[in-house]
């Protein structure tokens, strides 16, 4: 379930915020992650998105691409000692097809008229760092997106909604209207699975049911 890398957390890495609570950086500009989040009483001391190149290699697998990009956002996040970096990354799959974010509203159409009518993979993976370690956990969630008439697909274009979004969309949004079916987490297709991103945490050493202040 988690991946401990590297070396060993440093006996002074809970001083991080001066009152025995370690520092919590959300490597994510995400709204929603942030959302999420707080669906736990946590709120993140800094937001550090990093930048990285997203571009899948040739013949990665969406599964692998995902967790790649995580461990790779977490490593790219500047980060003091004792203070805990997380990162999160969603891609959405059509069988071994990656469906990032579209560049225009044509491909956004492109994307949805794929997904309509049929399966698709929502692959969120959660990664978290400290001090050289890094835990981390993939989830996949099932969606099946109904089929769209010409009226739902231009409107939902028209709003904008697909902008920036793994496959054009966001569940939280207007597409919900689009998803009759889920199998798996909720949270993990909006951006951050909230049971596992609480268990990697508390194995990093954050208070999730604890003290936070």
């Amino acid at each position: 379930m988690t991946c401990p890398r590297g070396g060993s957390i440093t006996a002074s890495s809970d001083d991080a915020t001066g009152g025995g609570r370690p520092r919590l950086i959300l490597g994510s500009a995400s709204p929603r992650r942030r959302e999420l989040l707080a669906q736990l009483g946590i709120v993140a001391d800094e937001v550090r998105p990093p930048e990285i190149d997203e571009t899948p290699a040739r013949g990665e697998l969406p599964r692998p691409y995902c967790a790649r990009m995580a461990a790779e956002k977490a490593a790219a996040v500047p980060a003091v000692p004792g203070e805990i970096v997380l990162c999160a990354d969603t891609t959405v799959a059509m069988g071994r097809r990656i469906l990032g974010k579209p560049a225009d509203a044509g491909e956004a159409a492109e994307f949805l008229l794929a997904m309509a009518g049929r399966r698709h993979r929502v692959i969120t993976a959660v990664a978290v760092a400290r001090d050289g370690r890094l835990w981390e956990r993939v989830v996949e969630t099932q969606v099946k997106m109904k089929r769209l008439s010409d009226i739902e697909l231009n409107a939902y274009l028209a709003s904008g909604e697909w902008q920036g979004k793994a496959g054009a969309y966001g569940i939280q949004g207007l597409a919900g209207a689009f998803v009759p079916w889920i199998q798996g987490s909720y949270s993990a297709v909006m951006g951050l699975p909230v049971a596992e991103t609480a268990t990697l945490l508390a194995a990093a050493g954050y208070p999730v049911w604890g003290a936070k202040a």
